[in-house]
């Protein structure tokens, strides 16, 4: 039986926990990033976590594409009801089916309608993290409270029209926030230089509040745009058809990894910590 092992942030255990590596890695990353010593933030920066959208798979081959991004942080799984955004993607059946499928941890995105019902039962599907959008949340809190007493990471995601200040408070109350750098419905979507100056600002809240809080971008994430996410403060990339467009995903996402790190190592707000 696996040793339960805190997610850094929350203090619950994470579904998806199988005492595995690479689970004990995203600790080990987090938690290093608690020294007080010059440049500690450098040996922190090692928590960029490069996470592959299976929006951007071959969806008759969902087993075979999650093993071919296994060197990834997360599994990106995009739920899309076809009410809150104009596409229909999967359900429950299927993320419980990947969850079986694949020893990456399940990142889930829910564009959906009434996420204060649908939400929990992604956890008992075997997500590791669920993100529900702001826009579709009427009690974000208790929400986020119940995802993470069922033992996943809670997540609140904002469209590109919505703005972060009116949620400061939230802030922790959550083990990530989600910046929308495309609206969300669609794969492989051009990423909005506007939304960078959301990104620091939502930095600059995180720090101010001292919080342990991912900081994610979805949206035209690739190899042009990856540093400048990097530069104004997120740590967490999904990236789609730059990973599953390449001829080798895994390549794909070491090579994303280390620009995101590379950028992230001389980034202001990185140095300050």
């Amino acid at each position: 039986m696996a040793t339960p092992v805190a997610l850094s942030g929350s203090g619950r255990r994470p579904a998806w926990h199988d005492g595995g590596p690479r689970n004990i890695r995203l600790r080990v990353q987090v938690r290093t990033g608690e020294s007080n010593r010059p440049g500690a933030w450098q040996a922190w920066g090692m928590a960029v976590q490069i996470n592959p959208s299976i929006l951007s798979a071959d969806f008759a081959r969902l087993a075979e594409e999650a093993k071919a991004v296994e060197g990834a942080d997360w599994l990106h799984v995009d739920v899309m009801d076809n009410h809150f955004v104009p596409n229909l993607t999967l359900g429950v059946p299927v993320v419980e089916s990947l969850a079986r499928a694949t020893d990456t941890p399940l990142d889930c995105h829910l564009m959906i309608e009434d996420a204060d019902r649908w939400a929990p039962q992604y956890v008992e599907a075997g997500a590791g993290s669920v993100t529900f959008h702001a826009e579709a949340a009427a009690a974000p809190v208790r929400l986020a409270r119940e995802i993470r007493a069922k033992g996943a990471r809670a997540s609140m995601a904002l469209k590109p029209a919505t703005p972060i200040e009116p949620y400061e408070d939230l802030l922790p109350e959550l083990d990530m926030l989600l910046i929308m750098t495309v609206e969300p419905g669609f794969g492989g979507q051009a990423f909005l230089d506007i939304m960078l100056p959301k990104i620091r600002r939502t930095r600059e809240l995180i720090s101010k509040h001292g919080l342990e809080l991912w900081l994610q971008v979805d949206g035209g994430v690739s190899a042009s745009t990856i540093e400048r996410c990097a530069e104004a403060g997120a740590d967490v990339f999904v990236a789609g058809s730059a990973v599953y467009g390449a001829a080798d995903p895994a390549q794909a996402v070491r090579a994303l990894r280390t620009q995101a790190r590379d950028a992230t190592a001389q980034a202001a707000w990185a140095c300050d910590h």
